[in-house]
């Protein structure tokens, strides 16, 4: 079997006869990402002393520790005041350049899984454009506005998902963190109130076009896992999955026939530094999740104080509970 077709039969449990790779560094990967381009966007970066700043698609300003995190923190959000909504301008996705290096690298992809990143999504970027502690607030006390903002973040991902589908793209890649170590962001009435009918419709247009839907999400979100299921979610990208019960993951992710795309837990196991903790984190999780998985790299290691021999190692656990060797030195 292909790459692809491994992927594709984890996704959809039909008995794949391996979990799925998506391993960085020349390693094994089934799968091939590129992202679309917005129209006439350059992004401006700039350092001041020990920090760096930048500015995203949306407008909104950034800032991190140069040579620690990759990503950073919100500095200056764009929608400082909700009487500048009316003027927000939104990334242009609508013209069929802005998918020119999907297509260019989709095309030559050959039996690769073709993966379309497209995220944030809704309440990942519209609590940028306000600030999460602000977003929060707004979503009890300016409901009209917050139903607005998502609306128009909504818009820009439904050009994205055409142009995904345009560019030959197997699935998309959606980005929402919405938990806590310890649970929700807010209530599961309020995200069944507030998201989930934007969720069902969005994804629902990725499905008739012919994309499954990976999910990237930080945080504790099992109240609300069967709604991500029910809006479309098909693979679930979780960092941390020991946050979970693992075997109640498990169960729930089989008998709703999802899948799981994850590392070794990077909070913690991978960061431990224990090399027989990192094989037991991987063989757990390889049994558990058989023939609904797919594995993978965390691409900071630097932001979470990992050493590359550490990240090797999980890689070379998977490999040969797949049954392909620990030796990586080919970089398949």
């Amino acid at each position: 079997m292909t790459g692809r077709e491994i992927v594709r039969a984890n996704i959809e449990q039909s008995g794949a006869p391996r979990a799925g790779f998506t391993f960085g560094g020349g390693r094994l990967d089934d799968a091939v990402g590129a992202s679309p381009i917005p129209r006439g966007y350059e992004q401006k970066r700039w350092a001041e002393g020990e920090l760096e700043y930048y500015d995203d698609e949306w407008g909104n300003i950034w800032v991190r520790m140069q040579g620690r995190s990759a990503k950073g923190e919100i500095y200056r959000p764009v929608l400082r005041d909700w009487s500048a909504l009316g003027e927000l301008r939104l990334p242009d996705y609508s013209h069929p350049d802005c998918a020119a290096l999907m297509r260019s690298c989709f095309s030559t992809a050959e039996g690769k899984f073709r993966l379309a990143g497209i995220g944030g999504w809704v309440f990942d970027n519209a609590r940028y454009l306000r600030k999460l502690e602000v977003y929060l607030e707004d979503l009890a006390l300016y409901r009209d506005e917050i139903r607005r903002l998502n609306g128009m973040v909504a818009g820009v991902y439904e050009q994205k998902i055409r142009l995904a589908a345009m560019s030959g793209a197997d699935g998309i890649v959606i980005g929402e963190d919405l938990g806590t170590q310890t649970g929700l962001l807010f209530s599961p009435s309020m995200f069944r109130e507030i998201f989930k009918p934007l969720y069902t419709r969005l994804l629902g247009m990725a499905h008739e076009l012919g994309l499954a839907v990976f999910m990237h999400s930080c945080g504790l979100n099992w109240e609300i896992l069967p709604d991500l299921i029910d809006a479309g979610v098909d693979v679930f990208q979780f960092d941390q999955p020991e946050l979970y019960d693992m075997d109640a993951l498990s169960r729930l992710l089989k008998l709703r026939r999802a899948a799981l795309w994850s590392p070794v837990d990077i909070q913690k196991i991978l960061p431990t530094g224990d090399r027989a903790l990192i094989e037991r984190g991987a063989r757990r999780m390889y049994e558990l999740f058989r023939g609904n998985l797919i594995v993978k790299n965390y691409p900071d290691l630097v932001g979470i104080g990992v050493k590359p021999e550490w990240d090797e190692w999980a890689y070379r656990a998977f490999r040969e509970l797949a049954g392909l060797g620990s030796d990586s030195a080919s970089r398949t």
